[in-house]
């Protein structure tokens, strides 16, 4: 028999003994992001930054989110589960930021290298079949328990939307427009910033909502390794069988989930309908 996990043990050991030094500044860069986006939803009172968050939904959707927004973000305070919210919230936009500071030149680079694509696409497709638990194990080898493990399994488990929308939709750039731009003189770099990437951008919004999204769900599955928010109140209502809490904690991730999700998607609709007109 063929045991092939024991070589995949072997080699992530190897990793750990050989790339420590990596490791540990690694998690001081992610962990220095995720504390201080933590501390700047933390530090003014709730209702400033319930107030800013509705501010930025009545701006980018409308009146419904707004009013969504405000009721929402308001009973999670009355729950008693802000704290863990905002936690929560800290380390999904800062896993989210990192995966597409990661992902967004990487679909550039395929849309641009055939072979890169050839290469990059197989691994997405091991990425996004993986079973999410799976990501854990390496994070927690690599950094510990906490949040920052939580965020490197996030940023692994959240990057392939954004590089497979961006490779998508720069392969798309119609041929003619390039052409065009090409003759004027344009360089490679004119051509990427000034052309294919506003032309593009409605797409990669879309990618970046993806990404928030996955985030989402993979930061409430790293309280299994003490990432803490929301999860942990999910994850002590499913082992204490405690209903009326793991209830509590849903409520709180699903409100969450709709308000970036209506927000992240107002941007790439925006663009989309600037870029049509």
């Amino acid at each position: 028999m063929i045991h092939i996990g024991n070589y995949i043990e072997d080699f992530i050991n190897w990793l750990t003994r050989h790339f420590a030094p990596l490791f540990d500044m690694i998690k001081v860069v992610v962990e220095s992001v995720v504390n201080s986006v933590e501390w700047i939803l933390m530090s003014p009172p709730f209702f400033v930054v319930i107030l800013l968050i509705a501010f930025l939904a009545w701006k980018r959707t409308g009146l419904g989110v707004t009013i969504l927004t405000l009721a929402g973000l308001t009973l999670i305070w009355a729950m008693g589960y802000w704290e863990q919210t905002m936690a929560t919230l800290a380390l999904i936009l800062s896993s989210a930021f990192m995966a597409l500071i990661l992902g967004i030149p990487l679909g550039i680079w395929a849309a641009k290298k055939p072979l890169a694509k050839k290469i990059i696409r197989p691994i997405l497709d091991f990425m996004q079949t993986m079973p999410a638990f799976v990501y854990l194990i390496p994070a927690v080898l690599f950094f510990g328990l906490g949040k920052v493990p939580g965020a490197f399994a996030t940023i692994i488990f959240a990057m392939p939307p954004a590089v497979r929308l961006t490779t998508l939709r720069i392969s798309q750039v119609p041929e003619d427009i390039v052409e065009a731009t090409r003759s004027f003189g344009a360089s490679p770099r004119q051509l990427l910033f000034k052309v294919e990437l506003p032309l593009a951008l409605p797409t990669i919004l879309a990618g970046v909502n993806q990404t928030i999204m996955m985030a989402l769900s993979m930061v409430v599955i790293s309280a299994m390794i003490a990432a803490g928010g929301l999860g942990e109140t999910v994850l002590k209502g499913i082992t204490q069988l405690k209903i009326g809490l793991g209830f509590e904690g849903g409520i709180s991730v699903v409100i969450l989930a709709i308000i970036l999700d209506r927000i992240t998607q107002s941007f790439g609709t925006t663009r989309k309908r600037a870029l049509n007109s």
